[in-house]
């Protein structure tokens, strides 16, 4: 057993690493169409958000979110809506990057229901997390595959904003 020594210092050491910083890197707003009800699973009311088109603005990238995509919803009873996200943008310099964006918004009922009924809601009071993933070939933009995100939705009316950051 490992008691004290340098490799106890050394690996000490290396626990101390500092927290992760984020740095924001992009801006998606994704253009959605009317909810498509699928019914219940497993107790949670499944729906399809057709994506429509969109802009992506940032400092990292900047593009147009393709129409075709969509969102595959699983709305709990408690309030938690899972989100599955797919669909692809179109670069400024004309690269296709594919999108997989898998994360959770949980809301109270009342402010779920303001949400359901197309309301401008503030997000604070509501959580809207993801984790989006990026296929992209390499060369100017092949950093999004080598890259971890997480992100914070803004869901309005017409569209869903995604603010993407980088984890450095």
């Amino acid at each position: 057993m490992l008691t004290s020594g340098p490799l106890l210092v050394a690996v000490a050491a290396a626990a101390q690493v500092a927290p992760p910083r984020l740095a924001h890197a992009f801006t998606v707003s994704v253009d959605v169409g009317a909810p498509q009800e699928q019914g219940r699973v497993d107790g949670k009311r499944m729906r399809f958000v057709p994506i429509t088109g969109g802009r992506v603005s940032g400092p990292r990238l900047t593009g147009t979110v393709l129409a075709g995509g969509g969102d595959w919803q699983a709305l709990h009873d408690d309030g938690l809506t899972e989100v599955r996200a797919r669909y692809s943008i179109r670069a400024d310099d004309g690269t296709i990057i594919d999108v997989v964006n898998e994360g959770v918004r949980t809301a109270t009922p009342e402010v779920a229901a303001e949400l359901a009924r197309g309301a401008q809601v503030d997000p604070s009071r509501y959580y809207f997390r993801s984790n989006p993933r990026f296929t992209a070939p390499t060369g100017a933009h092949g950093w999004l595959r080598r890259t971890h995100f997480v992100a914070v939705g803004i869901r309005r009316p017409a569209n869903v904003e995604i603010q993407v950051f980088a984890v450095e």
